[in-house]
């Protein structure tokens, strides 16, 4: 009888550690799948960053362009050029929610920006402004189209990180939500800029 017991808790004791062991296996690859999502939308952010340097690049010379036609609307550079401060202002502090404001300001005075250039042709006609309006507008198309992987990154870590179990793994190593990029109604119905000159 002695003999039975002490079998009974052995077996009893390996139950446990193989438990044990397999609750860490599985705490592993919990914590491993809420990484590699994590810099999935670290990547997607990068993605969208890269492209917003681009066009940040480019306004000056959009500006300067549209400077050297006499009578070219100066508000409307202004506001362009303004509107790109606050979108590298944002961007450089990691603020989504700025961000998606300075954007929607910034697409506005683009949409602008392109809509009076309609009243001088010496200015439409040149080719270092179509240039810079395809590149342009290539880069916001991208922006764009980069943006709904952003969010759907973004949508998956936040959803990981509030289910059961990984939000045990979540709170223990301190994962955190992150913010979608959200732009305005308005910028959503007119992603593409360059449809103003249809």
């Amino acid at each position: 009888m002695q003999f039975t017991g002490g079998m009974t808790l052995d077996i009893i004791f390996y139950i446990f550690i193989a438990a044990i062991a397999i609750a860490f296996v599985y705490g592993v690859m919990l914590y491993n799948s809420l990484v590699d999502i994590k810099h999935s939308v670290s990547q997607a952010w990068s993605n969208i960053d890269i492209l917003l340097k681009q066009r940040h690049d480019e306004l000056p010379k959009l500006v300067e362009t549209c400077k050297q036609y006499m009578g070219f609307e100066q508000e409307t550079l202004k506001q362009v050029i303004a509107a790109r401060s606050q979108v590298a202002s944002a961007r450089e502090a990691g603020n989504i929610g700025a961000l998606g404001a300075a954007e929607s300001s910034l697409r506005m005075g683009l949409g602008n920006l392109f809509a009076v250039a309609e009243d001088y042709p010496e200015l439409k006609a040149s080719e270092k402004f179509q240039h810079l309006q395809v590149r342009i507008t290539g880069l916001e198309n991208s922006i764009a189209d980069r943006r709904e992987f952003y969010n759907e990154a973004v949508k998956i870590n936040n959803v990981r990180i509030e289910q059961f179990p990984d939000v045990i793994i979540a709170n223990w190593f301190k994962f955190k939500p992150r913010d979608l990029l959200e732009f305005s109604d308005a910028d959503k119905q007119d992603v593409n800029i360059g449809r103003l000159f249809g």
